[in-house]
């Protein structure tokens, strides 16, 4: 293999838009790093403090900085940016510019420092997660999103940068676990994208380096936690600061505001200087005083992934709960939201119904029937919402379900992968 190191220090990587995780080979199989308060999976995280001294700082203490109210930048979704614009700008932190490139490598040389074995033995080989589609429909961008973040881990330290599709990468993990053949449908829904493969497993192939025919299909799309999310918060929140509203003569207030306070890599967007001007302007648009008042103190005081962070939370409470509720009171006092898990499912039935066809026409390119599926296996933190499993169960009623590590199993692949790439 010629440009690849032999027994390398390799690891697996997944750089998710909402949570990353790394694995290292070992023998017998892989070992999830630690790598932060004894977890083995970090929020893709960062956050720049604005007074000095400066400090930078990563994944849940980045969130808890954030949340602690200290003077400061958070930057979440970091893999949103690739293939778009962003990448290639920069934005201002106190009297910084900071290019948006330079945070993913200052997180992927975090996560690379953290997974070195013993000090000073940080891995120098990595097989990294790729979504089958970065960008939908655009071949171009998608190549460039890839180059992106190859040069960034590169920039990070690794000198040999190697990719594997995450939905591939969860399914040979699976396959440590089955005793006989299966046709198995992967459904990978993490924070941006859902990802989808319909692969042939066994015992007998899960020992061959090479294996092309077993790969029957793939397929992806852009509509995952974070558009989920969106549209929650959307509805459930932003109609508190004025979202929906009409104003003096009849017209309605301006949404842009509210799009960009819903979507996580868009939200710093507001709390640039250049902002200040537009949000003065918007005072025109409100009829009564007090959502405005509101949406002034939520950009004021850059609150504003806060209140996606408690949407999210919500989301994921619904799960196992009739009802929820959103306390607001970091922007007024008693001020809350009550939203229930039928209202979740309406809000969001006409995307999960999508993912299932998306699910579907996989196995149909594959060559296959619902039927010819004998397990669909979920990984990916969206996965978690009982909602999207039951759409997928009525899809594929004659197959098993199974819920696999959903912050584990890719990089769990990858970590296999790496293994048998660079060992």
């Amino acid at each position: 293999m010629r440009g690849k190191p032999r027994r390398a220090n390799a690891c697996g990587l997944d750089f998710g838009t909402s949570n990353s995780a790394v694995a290292r080979p070992v023998a017998g199989g892989v070992e999830l790093v630690e790598l932060e308060d004894g977890a083995t999976s970090m929020p893709t995280a960062v956050f720049y403090t604005i007074e000095e001294p400066h400090a930078i700082l990563y994944g849940r203490a980045a969130v808890a900085e954030y949340l602690d109210g200290t003077p400061g930048r958070l930057m979440r979704s970091l893999k949103s940016l690739l293939g778009s614009g962003l990448i290639d700008e920069t934005t201002a932190i106190g009297d910084r510019n900071i290019a948006y490139r330079d945070v993913v490598t200052l997180y992927l040389r975090t996560l690379r420092q953290r997974a070195g074995a013993a000090p000073g033995r940080s891995p120098d080989a990595v097989v990294l997660g790729r979504p089958v589609r970065f960008v939908d429909d655009d071949a171009g961008r998608d190549c460039d999103a890839q180059e992106t973040l190859a040069g960034c881990a590169r920039a990070a330290g690794f000198r040999h940068v190697e990719f594997q599709l995450e939905p591939i990468a969860a399914a040979l993990d699976y396959e440590r676990t089955i005793v006989r053949e299966e046709a198995v449908l992967v459904v990978d829904v993490g924070g941006g994208t859902a990802d989808f493969t319909v692969i042939r497993l066994s015992p007998q192939r899960r020992e061959l380096a090479e294996r092309p025919g077993d790969v029957l299909a793939n397929d992806g799309i852009h509509i995952a936690g974070t558009d989920f999310d969106s549209r929650l918060n959307l509805t459930w929140v932003m109609p508190a600061l004025g979202y929906g509203g009409i104003g003096p003569k009849g017209k309605p207030v301006p949404s842009l505001v509210y799009f960009d306070l819903s979507t996580w890599h868009r939200i710093n967007l507001l709390y640039a200087p250049k902002f200040s001007a537009s949000l003065r302007e918007l005072q025109a648009f409100f009829d009564d005083p007090k959502p405005y008042r509101r949406l002034t103190h939520v950009i004021e005081r850059r609150l504003g992934h806060e209140l996606l962070g408690q949407t999210e939370a919500a989301k994921i409470d619904l799960s196992d709960a009739p009802s929820a509720t959103i306390a607001l009171d970091a922007i007024e006092a008693g001020l809350d939201v009550a939203v229930g898990a039928e209202g979740l499912v309406a809000l969001l039935r006409d995307l999960l119904e999508k993912l299932a066809r998306v699910g579907t026409a996989t196995v149909a390119a594959a060559g296959l029937a619902p039927a010819d599926i004998a397990t669909v296996y979920f990984t990916g933190g969206s996965s978690g919402m009982s909602a999207l499993r039951q759409v997928f169960a009525a899809a594929f009623p004659d197959s098993r379900v199974v819920v696999g590590d959903l912050f584990g199993s890719v990089v769990s692949g990858l970590g296999l992968e790496a293994g048998r790439r660079f060992g």
